[in-house]
């Protein structure tokens, strides 16, 4: 299984980013996926959550009307744009798999175990 995040850097405020994730080694159609971020010396924040088919979608308050996330299941790829960035939203970015099994309306806020984790791109926003 491997998830590999690209697209992150550096932005001013205000800017827009585009991250990516290319999935391989497993069935990508048949999983919730998600991003979560993590701040130097903060513990991991769930940001979004999108269903296997890509149908419905759930997101943080802190970056809802902000930030979209989407999928193409045949290209095993998954997105999250990131528009009108804020300080805040700085932090290491990961696209992670729901596990098998967990419902769709617990997807919502949930943080999957870091093994199922890729290995992050770092989002940098500063004047």
């Amino acid at each position: 299984v491997q998830l590999v995040e690209s697209g992150g850097g550096m932005v001013q405020p205000g800017g827009s980013l585009r991250l990516s994730c290319a999935a391989s080694g497993f069935t990508f159609s048949t999983q919730h996926m998600s991003w979560v971020r993590q701040a130097p010396g903060k513990g991991p924040e769930w940001v979004s959550v999108i269903s296997s088919g890509g149908g419905s979608t759930y997101y943080a308050d802190s970056v809802k009307g902000r930030f979209t996330i989407s999928r193409d299941n045949a290209k095993n790829t998954l997105w999250l744009q990131m528009n009108n960035l804020k300080a805040e939203d700085t932090a290491l970015y990961y696209c992670a798999r729901v596990p098998l099994g967990r419902l769709w309306r617990d997807s919502s806020g949930y943080v999957p175990p870091k093994g199922y984790w890729g290995q992050g791109t770092q989002v940098t926003v500063s004047s």
